[in-house]
């Protein structure tokens, strides 16, 4: 456990990266402008580094050329430098500096030794030695001397065919430089093996590169500096459209303006996106529209028993200021009033926030015997409709739902019937394979009313005299629909609306 942490004590919030942090200050603009940059910076630093690699491997591979062909074996095979070649092994060199190599043998010493000459060297080379074949190295006057390795003495000794390497070397002027070496194997007049090391100055080679080296640095900065600047421009320009989608959510927030369009040209993401936000837009001015109109609707229905209750209350609190008592007929019938406006008051409420509540606050199914569920709903609509008859066929029927909701839907359907029958009419209701039908004698729907039929607070011109809000088959096809199933209103034949409602389900119930 570590020091000073409480058990169960909370972990302190780990702190992104740096480099996350620093990324996150910066701009998309700026971001995208970086991102091209370094990518442009590493696709040049990748092709600096190769032909750097190229060329330095041309490059040697000429100067190891240079040393065979002047050895007089040309590369074989085996790569440059092969003894193997017309005249034998290093008969080149052999001829030009007989006399040197034997001296350099008789008068073996490691030390640059100066004789005669002018103190440029032999030929094309820049130092030659001679390792005799107890590995020793012996210098040749006025050709400098070299630093021998193993392997150069394994060719003296006659244990391998050539040594090509680099290594360091005090040349004829008496300057200690790197080197190219080529050590090939040879032999004297009376055949002893012996050794012969040729070098070349790397100066040849790592001059250019050098030289090519800080071109190339030079290159890949100038490409990253242009490449930022190409990706800034290409960034802005890119974001324009990102510019004008921002400018116009930022007036819309603003104003809450919902009405004011996105412009939205082309295919690409950015128009994607714009024509996203004006189904959005679009989306958010239906709904406010609804919200409107059903704050309006609802005020509407709310005055008219509000303003009823307000009168037969103010005639009651008259009569009780002024002393004169009301006829107890009058009074009764004032009392019946308030109370059937206040239930009136009550239905409308807990219609409105049946109707409020949000869409994604889903109930809880759960299995609800429909049968059931309509029997009760009959009861109580031959309570509310003591003179008519209310003639019921159920079959059994289970379905997924919420049973408050599916009663009350039901409830809605059966009270529409009863308040349009005719005095000593008849309600028919059926249920059978998962279709309820209820079916009345009043006076139908028109025709150009049955589109608007499940809207909220939408009343026929003939029921406008009649109680109700207009919510109760708005509530129906809201709580069919949650269901998965389907509500339709339709002209019965001989007279009457028949209302259809189909609800998935089965015949037995479900574990």
């Amino acid at each position: 456990m570590t020091a000073g942490r409480r058990p169960g004590a909370a972990r302190p919030p780990r702190r992104p990266p740096v480099t996350r942090r620093l990324t996150r200050r910066l701009t998309l603009r700026a971001r995208m402008a970086l991102l091209t940059a370094l990518a442009v910076a590493l696709a040049v630093a990748v092709c600096a580094a190769a032909g750097w690699y190229l060329t330095r491997n041309q490059l040697y591979h000429e100067l190891d050329r240079r040393l065979g062909a002047s050895a007089g074996a040309p590369p074989g095979p085996e790569g440059p430098g092969s003894p193997e070649g017309p005249g034998g092994p290093g008969r080149g060199v052999q001829r030009m500096l007989g006399r040197q190599i034997e001296a350099a043998l008789l008068d073996c010493r490691a030390e640059a030794s100066t004789g005669t000459g002018d103190g440029r060297g032999f030929g094309p080379y820049e130092i030659v030695q001679v390792i005799n074949a107890q590995g020793r190295p012996c210098t040749v006057p006025d050709a400098g001397s070299l630093k021998i390795t193993a392997a150069d003495a394994a060719v003296a000794r006659g244990g391998g065919d050539r040594a090509l390497h680099d290594g360091t070397g005090v040349n004829a002027s008496g300057r200690t430089e790197d080197v190219r070496v080529l050590t090939f194997p040879a032999h004297t007049d009376d055949g002893t093996p012996i050794a012969v090391s040729v070098a070349l100055s790397l100066d040849e080679v790592e001059g250019p590169l050098d030289n090519l080296a800080l071109l190339l640095v030079a290159v890949t900065a100038l490409g990253v500096l242009v490449s930022a600047a190409a990706g800034l421009m290409i960034a802005r320009a890119s974001l324009r459209p990102v510019d004008e989608l921002t400018g116009v959510v930022e007036h819309i927030a603003r104003t809450e303006d919902l009405a004011t369009p996105i412009p939205a040209e082309g295919t690409d993401e950015i128009a994607r996106l714009s024509r996203s936000f004006n189904a959005m837009t679009s989306a958010l001015a239906a709904s406010r529209e609804r919200q409107q109109q059903l704050i309006a609707d609802a005020g509407h229905e709310l005055r008219t028993p509000l303003t009823s209750l307000r009168t037969n209350i103010d005639l009651l609190l008259r009569a009780e200021a002024t002393g004169r008592d009301l006829p107890a007929a009058a009074r009764h019938n004032l009392l019946v009033s308030v109370k059937a406006q206040m239930q009136e008051l009550s239905s409308l409420v807990g219609d409105l926030l049946e109707l409020a509540r949000p869409d994604e606050a889903e109930p809880v199914l759960q299995t609800v015997a429909l049968h059931e569920v309509v029997d009760r709903a009959v009861q109580r609509a031959r309570l509310r409709g003591p003179g008519l008859t209310v003639r019921a066929d159920t079959r059994p029927w289970y379905v997924r739902g919420d049973p408050a909701s599916l009663e009350r839907a039901v409830v809605n359907l059966l009270d529409n019937a009863v308040k349009f029958s005719p005095p000593a009419g008849t309600v028919t209701v059926a249920l059978a394979g998962g279709e309820l039908t209820v079916r009345d004698h009043g006076p139908g729907i028109p025709a150009a009313d049955l589109p608007h039929v499940f809207e909220r607070f939408w009343r026929s011109p003939s029921a406008r005299s009649l109680p109700g809000s207009g919510l109760g088959l708005s509530i129906v096809a809201r709580v069919v629909g949650e269901m998965g199933g389907t509500v339709a209103l339709e002209p019965a034949a001989g007279g009457g609306a028949l209302a259809r409602v189909r609800l998935p389900g089965t015949g037995a119930p479900r574990d």
